[in-house]
């Protein structure tokens, strides 16, 4: 699926990577993500897209942002939308996907291997759109899950589809369970 000599970017979508590692019942280890792709082809860049809470410096995911800034990804972030659903219950919203499409348009002609960790249909015609470039797209999601983490039509798009739980052992680390999640937060309000 990869080639020693292919220039490889990463773009991964926070949230959604964030809870299809949840639901499979480990945290991501970015450091280790990172090193494992690095062995796989030539990474040019890793991008991170995650929407934050405006004024909410104590967020559990500031540690991770500040790692990652620090040790090779790019962050693109965005103020979250706070709102209050018709049951009363407060939400987050905040979608990155024009984000992501964006930089991986402009960055499509200097790669040849663009690895999307993200299961959202919504990609399908970014995929498809990269491939008409020339450039190969696999998606890491899960399949693993009730129902799947990622959407059918974004997995028969892709050039490959990698599982997530069988990188678990090259990328994972057991989950955290004293409250402070090094590897995001609890996303599961923020999904489109």
């Amino acid at each position: 699926m990869f080639y020693r000599d292919e220039r490889l970017a990463l773009f991964i979508d926070g949230s959604n990577l964030y809870s299809a590692a949840k639901t499979l019942g480990f945290d991501i280890d970015y450091k280790l993500l990172r090193a494992e792709f690095m062995r796989r082809g030539k990474l040019l860049r890793a991008f991170y897209y995650t929407a934050l809470l405006e004024h909410d410096d104590y967020s559990p995911i500031r540690p991770l942002i500040d790692w990652l800034n620090y040790n090779g990804f790019a962050m693109v972030t965005k103020p979250a939308k706070e709102y209050t659903d018709s049951t009363g219950r407060r939400k987050v919203k905040g979608n990155m996907d024009i984000e992501l499409t964006i930089n991986a348009m402009e960055l499509a002609p200097h790669v040849d291997h663009i690895v999307l960790f993200s299961g959202d249909g919504d990609f399908k015609p970014l995929v498809g759109s990269l491939q008409r470039q020339g450039v190969r797209v696999s998606v890491v999601s899960t399949i693993r899950t009730q129902p799947p983490m990622i959407a059918d039509e974004l997995r028969r798009q892709a050039d490959n589809f990698i599982e997530l739980d069988e990188l678990r052992e090259v990328i994972g680390r057991p989950p955290r369970h004293d409250g402070h999640e090094s590897s995001g937060r609890d996303d599961a309000d923020m999904r489109h």
